[in-house]
């Protein structure tokens, strides 16, 4: 196995755990009388979820693809959705096509935000030699 693959599979425990804490809340009983705020919290909770995922998948894949914010964009994605479906089977909660476009808006936040700091070369230095 070579040490990009090391670190690969060393670094992939971060966007695991943050899977595994998102598949916990998601697994949480609705609230049928929720606060006004929650919804409001949920949709930020949705988007920043999101943009980490992505962000931690694009630094455990640095090094091992070539453009690793686009892999990490479509395991984020793919994630999402599974989510969502799993929601359709806790108690008082739904699956639905509105959470998944505030998970995708968090994820092209983190496309945008990585691709600025590659294209001005801030994230190879960050990165050492990364491909």
């Amino acid at each position: 196995m070579s040490v990009r693959t090391r670190r690969a599979l060393r670094r992939s425990t971060a966007p695991v755990v943050l899977m595994a804490l998102i598949f916990v809340l998601s697994s949480i009983p609705g609230d049928t009388e929720a606060a006004w705020w929650e919804p409001i919290a949920r949709t930020i909770g949705h988007v920043v979820e999101y943009a980490g995922l992505t962000l931690l998948w694009s630094w455990a894949l640095a090094g091992v693809v070539r453009r690793p914010v686009w892999v990490a964009a479509a395991v984020a994605l793919a994630y999402a959705c599974t989510d969502e479906y799993h929601q359709s089977f806790v108690e008082n909660r739904a699956g639905t096509v509105s959470d998944v476009a505030f998970d995708a808006l968090g994820i092209v936040i983190a496309v945008v935000l990585v691709e600025r700091l590659r294209a001005t070369g801030r994230l190879r230095r960050a990165e050492g030699r990364a491909v």
